[in-house]
């Protein structure tokens, strides 16, 4: 959009906008936000928004908490469901340390520096497309979420079936008027379960646009007295909620992915990105997939992906090719979750995929069959290697890719993990329900 400093003061007055988020995420993935009311939208402009990082999990201690906000002046919107007490905008903001360095524990600064890898490598842009699932479910009495959707729907159905489909549709209409494109929406194959795709965008603003997805998702759903959520599994024996990533890259304008007279059409540098995501997949899991929820999801049997390979057609496959050519040639990574981090998940997609073209890696050979219906003895023989099982296989994993560890940083990766292996021993330690009702009578 091309905001100046006096385009944003003037639409605040226009418009009377009485509050403004000043949002950032932390390292997990939670938005974060100052509001600030229209009186300090001057100041705000002027980077002088401080936080207190010490509060944020994973910035920085007590002793050093001091945190500039600097708003990404594009990003300035209006929410369109503010309508009551004063409306509301928002800016997206990067977090700098008092010295006017970048704050190295910002993930969206993450993915700014492997995008400048890319520049620098000659690479204009990297555009990526995401298709988010979600579940929708009633609440109880009190407002709190429950598991049951009062929806028969599956893939592609409509009313009277679909139940949530009054709720997707205002949130398309409110994404819209905050500039999305909105290309799809539909049912998903679980009760309650929905997607929303948008164009894809530059990978910055799509994660910016990831992060804004899920606020309006949450937001609408609460207001309609449903609770969204992007849990990757919330029901056993179900399909869970992937976000499918679709990835392309560009130098001078042309799809560097595409090639006339390469195999399948696609060019070098397209296989070497492939191959330079199944060398760091392992590690990358842990971002990508980052709850001990996320690896409940990828089991066999419920359309996810759990082996390490490509195809351009094969649904089983971790990697797809869709159909489309040319400018729209794209790389489909099919086992992130909504779940994740979007700036922390883009950052490792790209750096994986350049360092895949920076030592001119090949793939192993395209998988045609179903990878489902094969044998552990056929896979072995074939080469094809599974993803890790668990969130505490991803995080060992990711231990042992330096490469993707010196991506993220050493900031962001001693406050990751720790969180993490955190998370992880609590779930090893509690006692779950499917215990009980498993062993509590005959032991």
């Amino acid at each position: 959009m091309g905001y100046t400093k006096e385009d944003i003061i003037r639409k605040v007055k226009e418009e009377d906008i009485q509050f403004i988020r000043m949002q950032f995420t932390d390292i997990f993935g939670q938005m974060k936000n100052v509001t600030i009311t229209e009186s300090q939208i001057e100041k705000a402009l002027d980077n002088q928004i401080m936080i207190d990082g010490s509060s944020i999990e994973g910035f920085v201690r007590i002793n050093e908490s001091d945190q500039y906000l600097r708003p990404d002046l594009d990003s300035f919107v209006v929410f369109p469901w503010h309508k009551v007490q004063g409306k509301v905008a928002r800016l997206i903001c990067d977090v700098y340390n008092p010295d006017g360095t970048p704050f190295v524990g910002d993930p969206r600064g993450v993915l700014k520096q492997v995008l400048q890898k890319a520049k620098d490598m000659g690479f204009d842009t990297f555009n990526v497309g995401p298709e988010a699932e979600f579940f929708l479910f009633q609440t109880d009495e009190e407002g709190k979420p429950t598991t049951k959707t009062n929806d028969e729907a599956s893939y592609f159905d409509l009313g009277p079936l679909d139940h949530g489909e009054p709720t997707r549709r205002e949130i398309c209409l409110a994404l819209e008027d905050m500039g999305f494109e909105i290309e799809a929406s539909h049912h998903e194959v679980a009760e309650g379960q929905h997607e929303i795709d948008f164009k894809y965008q530059d990978a910055l603003r799509c994660a910016d646009s990831i992060m804004t997805f899920k606020l309006a998702v949450k937001t609408l759903a609460q207001k309609n007295g449903l609770h969204a959520t992007f849990m990757p599994k919330p029901i056993f024996g179900v399909n869970g909620s992937g976000m499918h990533v679709n990835m392309s890259l560009f130098k001078k304008g042309k799809n560097v992915f595409f090639d006339e007279k390469g195999d399948k059409t696609l060019s070098k540098d397209a296989y070497s990105f492939i191959a330079g995501i199944l060398r760091h997949m392992k590690g990358m899991s842990a971002i990508t997939n980052p709850l001990v929820n996320s690896y409940k999801r990828l089991v066999p049997g419920y359309e996810a992906p759990c082996y390490m390979a490509w195809s351009a057609s094969n649904r089983s496959a971790l990697i797809r090719i869709p159909a489309a050519r040319g400018q729209s040639t794209r790389v489909e990574l099919r086992c992130p979750d909504p779940s994740c981090n979007p700036y922390l998940a883009l950052a490792v997609c790209l750096a994986a995929g350049l360092d895949g073209i920076e030592k001119g890696l090949t793939p192993p050979p395209e998988i045609t069959e179903n990878i489902f219906e094969m044998s552990p003895a056929t896979r072995r023989r074939r080469g094809i290697d599974a993803l890790p099982g668990s969130l505490e296989e991803a995080l060992t994993a990711l231990k042992k890719d330096k490469y993707i560890m010196n991506v993220l940083g050493e900031h962001v990766c001693g406050q990751y993990i720790a969180g993490k292996e955190k998370e992880w021993d609590e779930y090893r330690t509690r006692v779950s329900s499917w215990e009980r009702d498993k062993y509590i009578i005959n032991y």
